[in-house]
């Protein structure tokens, strides 16, 4: 069982690496669309987030519905049959959206740029990206124990009780983590942000 969750954060480092180089490919191949004409992370949304003055309390429960909406959602379909494709779909998706960002980013200010994508998801990532990864994981694992025929069924079938706790206390420890990242998230961050968006 601990081979097979190495197994898993291999998959789920292959499936984010793929789509975030899609990403970077999409963005590179429709320069005009994304560059030229595309409005993300352009002058003026620079200027509305240098202006901006979000208030902690609205911004925290934005976030904290928006971060426990995804990790029951995975949950949830990771137990059923669906849930494996839905869950390798959805890493595939976070590696793309990173890529369109990163790549925006670094075409429209170079260095600054990075600093830009460092400062956006700084200091909650610290605690969120490990969150996700484990969520990932989680959620493969209670897929595969569900629906594999081998070594899964026979040790979910084996030590069910045993796993039903093992898996509650992980995913309960995931959504303390993810709580935690939305409040560094909310209080924190924007402040970080606002002083990186002094050199643009």
């Amino acid at each position: 069982m601990q081979q097979s969750s190495i197994k898993n954060s291999y998959y789920v480092i292959y499936l984010f690496t793929i789509g975030l180089f899609l990403g970077i490919l999409i963005v590179n191949l429709g320069y005009d669309a994304w560059i030229r004409d595309g409005s993300l992370l352009g002058a003026d949304m620079i200027v509305r987030l240098k202006n901006s003055v979000p208030d902690g309390n609205g911004l925290f429960g934005y976030v904290i519905k928006h971060r426990l909406f995804t990790v029951c959602m995975l949950g949830l379909l990771s137990t059923t049959i669906i849930g494996l494709p839905i869950v390798c779909g959805y890493i595939c998706y976070a590696g793309l959206a990173a890529g369109c960002l990163l790549s925006v980013s670094v075409i429209r200010y170079g260095i600054r740029g990075l600093l830009l994508v460092a400062a956006g998801i700084l200091p909650q990532g610290i605690l969120l990206i490990p969150a996700y990864i484990a969520l990932f994981i989680w959620a493969v694992s209670v897929n595969r124990m569900l629906y594999s025929r081998n070594p899964y069924k026979e040790h979910y079938l084996r030590y069910s009780r045993q796993i039903y706790v093992k898996k509650g206390v992980q995913i309960v420890g995931i959504v303390a983590v993810v709580i935690m990242g939305c409040l560094l998230e909310s209080y924190v961050n924007p402040k970080m942000l606002h002083f990186i968006l002094k050199i643009f």
